[in-house]
């Protein structure tokens, strides 16, 4: 199937009162689900990494281990370099979720626990809908915002009541994540209409490698290494499993199911993030955590069940 044909087949079909997907745009969401179980991971794992590693340290590491991995996938496919207008995309790719969201959500986890950090999470689904309407011009009903906007404020009102007080100096951290990770999220499914998913992240990551090798040696000198097995099960998962395998299922099921629809299933993703903190950390949960994922499943239930969005005349289904 070439990338219009999936782009056209993700459009869902109204009819009055409710949205029945193709079966494109269920198999897009059961992708996006995938990808918010590989993201719910990666807090954890982080802190599992800062065990061993300095925070410069783990976040050049990761970036490094991807990037050579999919360098060899692009070489071993033998992948065509992306057309020229496609760059300007994956430089906010890759500023976004090579660069940016996992050096500032690293370094918010070394004065933050996962459980505080986890807020980011709950406000990006909104705002990756939010950037997916000023950029491409599609218009979720009215139904969709408002359990988007209720969903949000599930999510960020339980993360930080269970976190424990007042924010924190790693919130400016977080609040600057949130924005370039919706961003390179929306640029990276519009990118995934035309192009195959795996290679939107692989040549973003490819795009980095000439800053993060240097970085890599440079942070080895400043931060002392004492790699353990825990520390380096977490950086193996954060490079392989969050940075590369999980965008590449996630960025093909928004390209699929629809930016604004597929990123709301990342609402749950705080509570899986709590739920795997409190088996691999022994971070704790409380009888609210059952309360709030009751409340992040029907505002999921709702945005999925929207009417369709509306389509700017004249819109090209890539830009979208």
């Amino acid at each position: 199937m070439r990338p219009k044909d999936s782009a056209i087949a993700a459009s869902p079909i109204a009819v009055p009162g409710r949205v029945r997907p193709t079966p494109s745009a269920r198999g897009g969401l059961v992708l996006a689900a995938l990808g918010v179980t590989a993201f719910s991971l990666t807090f954890p794992a982080t802190a599992w990494a800062l065990e061993g590693l300095g925070p410069w340290t783990a976040t050049c590491a990761r970036l490094v281990l991807a990037a050579l991995v999919a360098g060899c996938c692009l070489a071993a496919a033998r992948a065509r370099p992306p057309g020229r207008r496609h760059w300007a995309g994956l430089v906010t790719v890759a500023t976004g979720v090579v660069i940016g969201f996992p050096l500032l959500t690293t370094l918010a986890l070394t004065t933050s626990t996962t459980s505080h950090a986890a807020v980011v999470t709950g406000l990006l689904p909104l705002t990756t809908a939010c950037y997916a309407a000023l950029r491409t011009g599609v218009r979720p009903p009215p139904l969709f915002w408002a359990a988007a906007v209720a969903g949000a404020a599930v999510v960020a009102t339980f993360t930080v009541a269970e976190s424990g007080g007042p924010p924190t100096t790693g919130d400016a951290y977080l609040f600057a994540a949130l924005l370039v990770c919706a961003a390179a999220y929306g640029e990276g499914a519009r990118l995934a209409a035309v192009m195959p998913g795996w290679q939107v992240i692989s040549w973003a990551l490819v795009l980095c490698l000439p800053l993060s090798l240097p970085g890599l040696g440079a942070a080895l000198l400043a931060e002392p290494a004492d790699l353990t097995t825990r520390s380096a099960a977490g950086l193996l998962w954060v490079a392989v499993g969050s940075q590369l395998l999980g965008l590449v299922v996630w960025y093909r099921g928004l390209a699929r199911a629809g930016t604004a629809r597929a990123s709301q299933l990342q609402l749950a993703q705080p509570l899986l993030t709590l739920a795997w903190s409190a088996a691999l950390l022994g971070e704790d949960l409380t009888p609210a955590t059952a309360v709030a994922a009751l409340a992040v499943v029907a505002c999921i239930t709702a945005t999925q069940r929207a009417g369709a969005p509306r389509r700017p005349p004249g819109r090209r289904l890539e830009d979208t």
